[in-house]
């Protein structure tokens, strides 16, 4: 499989807020020949990068592709059949224009980068795509924020994508998120390491207060019964450490427990890898993001997509729930879009789309394979007819393949 990585210079680009820098740089993977209308793009979710399938790790200093489960030869996403392009957002700090990256004078940009938006993102894509020579693309499909990404596709660029997957995914945010991603801003600002976002060169970083940050937003991707089921209230083993933040005398009377010795761990891992300041900038673009935004409606936004449509959401997902992702499929339903919502039963919480390959990969073969009459993402009757869902409801023996 032919596999690609590097880094595109667009030029001067304009945000939406006004600002505009002289030479944004995108960082971007591909995996797969080009053959004309084949082309998949892949947007990933808020602190993920263009290693989707196992081929810039060094790069981006991720363990592990995000999702290669889903993205290869013979996956769900075939990279025998597709070109697939992932690519870094603006504001990120895996290779592309942001934060922690240098201005034409030499100096990091820090809090001078300008605000960023999903709008930004979805047309630095665009930008990318062009300078690849792709044009209308057969698909795109992102998760979580990234599938905020791809929504934005159908609403921009209403005729440059066949199908548009979002996975995970709201047109917008409610309130609670909307507080929890502000707390999480308020633990790195109040990080007297922050310096009013001028960290860089300096031995003291904000890490204590990205890795709270962290910590919230891993609470935010669980559900609750995973939690329970996978910690409980147990203590941690012998060998964990209680370390990783300072602690008031008397927490050593009481038990380290499991679940706070995973959330350190996750931190821990996080904050060698990620910019506070990114967070700061990406966590601002996703709370913004709104469907709507220029509409009456989320309808109205939608109204020149000309292609079909899959919504995937998780019951047990209460980040983006299966009652955001509905309203979203009402919105195509209402200007005759075919689209179809496919309700996966699981108890990961927004994880899931992640975590479970098995119950993500058919459905999504499926719909890139034959729109929304594919068998997975079409085996239902006849709708509900008080509410109109033509909600495809989920069997084991889709997933035993």
């Amino acid at each position: 499989m032919k596999t690609e990585s590097g880094t595109v210079d667009l030029g001067r680009f304009d945000f939406a807020s006004g600002d505009e820098i002289e030479n944004l740089q995108v960082a971007y993977e591909s995996y797969g020949e080009f053959d004309g209308d084949n082309a998949v793009l892949v947007c990933h979710a808020l602190t993920g990068s263009q290693n989707v399938a196992g081929y810039g790790s060094e790069t981006t200093g991720q363990a592990r592709a995000w999702w290669n489960d889903i993205v290869g030869p013979g996956k769900a996403i075939d990279t025998n059949e597709y070109y697939v392009v992932c690519a870094n957002i603006p504001g990120s700090c895996y290779g592309t224009s942001g934060p922690a990256s240098e201005d034409p004078e030499g100096d990091v940009y820090g809090t001078d980068f300008p605000p960023v938006t999903v709008d930004d993102w979805t047309r630095s894509q665009r930008l990318l795509l062009d300078q690849l020579g792709v044009g209308r693309l057969h698909a795109v499909v992102g998760g979580s924020v990234g599938g905020m990404n791809a929504l934005d596709w159908a609403k921009r660029y209403p005729d440059d994508a066949r199908y548009v997957v979002s996975v995970a995914a709201a047109a917008r945010l409610d309130a609670q998120c909307l507080a929890l991603d502000a707390v999480a801003r308020r633990a790195i600002t109040a990080d007297p390491n922050w310096n009013g976002g001028e960290y860089y060169g300096s031995d003291e970083r904000p890490t204590d207060g990205l890795a709270i940050a962290r910590q919230i937003g891993h609470i935010m991707y669980l559900s609750k019964s995973s939690m329970e089921q996978k910690f409980g209230r147990r203590a941690a083993g012998r060998d964990a450490r209680r370390d990783s933040f300072p602690s008031d005398p008397a927490a050593a009377f009481f038990p380290y427990r499991d679940v706070e010795s995973y959330l350190d761990y996750q931190a821990e891992k996080f904050v060698d890898r990620f910019d506070a300041n990114s967070y700061l900038y990406l966590t601002r673009a996703m709370d913004d993001y709104d469907l709507a935004e220029g509409y009456e409606d989320d309808a109205r936004a939608l109204a020149a997509f000309e292609g079909e449509a899959l919504l995937l959401s998780f019951t047990g997902d209460w980040h983006f729930t299966t009652e955001q992702s509905e309203t979203v499929a009402a919105a195509f339903r209402e200007n005759d879009v075919p689209v179809a919502h496919h309700v996966i039963e699981s108890d990961h919480g927004h994880d899931a789309f992640l975590v479970e390959p098995e119950k993500v990969g058919p459905p999504l073969r499926d719909f890139l394979d034959a729109g929304v009459e594919g068998r997975a993402v079409h085996d239902t009757d006849e709708p509900d007819p008080d509410t109109g869902n033509d909600f495809a409801p989920v069997h084991a023996s889709l997933f035993s393949q």
